[in-house]
């Protein structure tokens, strides 16, 4: 069997079908095919799992004020616990490339391998030009701080946090495997290891995982596909949404809708297994 062949894996994947809207409807979206699954094909050799702000943010009592504003941190810790181990063997085993994308503090990773390899790969970062704030802008973003999210009281403590920030346990780096603490670091990675479909696990799929450097927004713009693992991610939740994990199930629509797919762990895992003949 020829090498790329070799290289290849099925896996049952879920999409959203969004279409047909259906006018006779008092409601047209309702119309919609939804969430459906399908057997795609992934290339091993241009497919990695990007661990993304997998972060360590210490028991409640040490950081009070970061749990009550943050109050994913339990979930985030549970995944890492019980998810994290078989899917990140699995996917070594199986041949898969890992990068971890990183932040908040440098001093938890800048002496890791990968992370050397990625600052070689990508070169002195550009950086990126910013409006200046006035004294005006200085007190909006205050009062954001104070009032929507961290709180007042609570900034202290995640200060601390970020000072002795480290990865979880069970997302640490193996090896030489890719770190990358920006879009241009993990862009690098890719090119240079021929990946261009990133699926993510981490923490939080509908802000970090979207919107932050190296996350998907960014990494789509550079041409590549970006899924999501189900079990391996939340969200951040509000009031009103927390109890039924309703922004996690949003986040996830929007992944399948604008880039990529949506994999279970266990259909993944076993997909590997298969491979492996195990």
């Amino acid at each position: 069997m020829p090498a790329n062949l070799n290289r290849m894996i099925q896996v049952v994947a879920k999409y959203y079908q969004q279409f047909d809207a259906d006018d006779s409807l008092d409601v047209p979206a309702e119309g919609y095919g939804g969430w459906k699954k399908a057997s795609v094909e992934l290339s091993l050799a241009n497919t990695a799992v990007a661990v993304m702000h997998a972060w360590d943010c210490g028991a409640r009592e040490q950081y009070p004020g970061w749990h009550r504003a943050v109050e994913y941190i339990p979930r985030a810790t549970q995944i890492a616990r019980v998810i994290f181990p078989p899917l990140l063997a699995a996917a070594r085993k199986g041949g898969l490339k890992l990068f971890h994308v990183v932040g908040g503090s440098r001093s938890y990773y800048k002496n890791l391998p990968g992370y050397r390899r990625a600052i070689e790969l990508a070169g002195t970062a550009v950086a990126v030009e910013r409006i200046p704030a006035d004294p005006t802008l200085e007190k909006l973003r205050q009062f954001h701080k104070d009032h929507v999210y961290l709180g007042a009281h609570n900034q202290a403590d995640v200060a601390c946090g970020y000072k002795n920030l480290d990865f979880l346990p069970q997302a640490k780096p193996v090896g030489d495997e890719g770190v990358a603490e920006n879009t241009e670091q993990l862009f690098a990675l890719c090119k240079h290891d021929g990946v261009n479909h990133l699926i993510y696990a981490g923490f939080a799929i509908n802000m970090c995982l979207l919107i932050s450097s190296g996350g998907m927004v960014d990494m789509k713009r550079r041409g590549v596909m970006c899924s999501a693992f189900r079990q391996a991610v939340t969200a951040v939740e509000n009031k009103e949404t927390a109890r039924r994990e309703l922004a996690k199930e949003i986040a996830l629509w929007n992944v399948a809708l604008a880039f990529g797919f949506v994999f279970d762990v266990n259909d993944f895992i076993e997909s590997l297994r298969e491979r492996t003949g195990e």
